[in-house]
C-alpha cells in the first residue's frame, strides 16, 4: 500500500487519536507505529508529542524506535508536530540537558517573555521560506500550545510572535518538515495541512 502514514506512538504522544482522525479526514492512510518493524512499513512518518522533551526521548529509546527512526527520517518524508518537532534537534533545555533526534541543527529552550507561558490558542504564522507543506496556508491560524521554543536558523520555514517575541513556528529541511502548533486541532487550517503532507 502506497502512501502509508506511519503515526509514532511512543507513550508520551497524548494526541495521537486526534492526529489519526484529522489524518484521515484530509484522506489519508495511517498506521500506528509501535516497533521497528512497522515503521519499516510504512512511506512517511509523523512524530506527534505532548510532556516533555527528556520524557519523548526516554520512551523512544525505551521501545527500541531512537535509532530505527532516525535512519528512516533520512529518506521518508517526515512531519514532527509540537514535541514532535522539537525532538528533532539537536539538543533539549527541559529538566535539564537531552540529546535529541539530531536531525535539525538546533536546540529546544524555555520561551521568555512577559506574557503568560504556555503561549496557548490560535496564532497566525508568516511564512518565511515557501514548501510544499505550508502551500496556501500563509493566511491561516493554527492552535498553538507550548512553553518550550526551537531556536534554529537555518532551516525555518515561518514565524509567529507572541507578546513581541518572535519564534520559530515551522520548519523544513528536505524531506523534514516541523509544526509547532497543533494542526489536528486547527480546524480547516489544520486538514489542509494534512492534505498537504499526504500529497508530498
Amino acid at each position: 500500500m502506497s502512501n502509508l502514514i506511519g503515526l509514532i506512538n511512543y507513550g508520551i504522544a497524548g494526541n495521537i487519536h486526534s492526529i489519526k482522525k484529522a489524518i484521515i479526514k484530509a484522506g489519508g492512510n495511517v498506521k500506528v507505529v509501535n516497533n521497528k518493524d512497522e515503521l519499516n512499513s510504512v512511506d512517511k512518518i509523523v512524530i506527534p508529542g505532548v510532556g516533555s522533551f527528556k520524557d519523548a526521548i526516554s520512551e523512544l529509546e525505551k521501545d527500541e524506535l531512537l535509532d530505527p527512526l532516525k535512519q528512516e527520517i533520512e529518506t521518508k518524508p517526515t512531519l514532527g508536530i509540537c514535541l514532535g518537532m522539537q525532538i528533532l534537534s539537536t539538543l533539549g533545555f527541559e529538566y535539564g540537558k537531552t540529546e535529541g533526534l539530531d536531525v535539525i541543527k538546533a536546540e529546544v529552550k524555555p520561551i521568555l517573555v512577559e506574557a503568560k507561558v504556555p503561549h496557548m490558542g490560535f496564532n497566525t504564522i508568516n511564512v518565511i521560506k515557501s514548501n510544499k507543506l505550508l502551500k496556501n496556508l500563509e493566511n491561516e491560524e493554527f492552535y498553538f500550545m507550548h512553553s518550550f521554543e526551537m531556536v534554529n536558523y537555518t532551516d525555518i520555514a515561518s514565524l509567529s510572535e507572541y507578546a513581541g517575541h518572535k519564534f520559530v513556528s515551522a520548519i523544513h529541511k528536505n524531506n523534514i518538515y516541523g509544526v509547532q502548533f497543533h494542526p489536528e486541532k486547527s480546524r480547516e487550517a489544520g486538514i489542509k495541512l494534512f492534505k498537504n503532507f499526504i500529497e508530498l
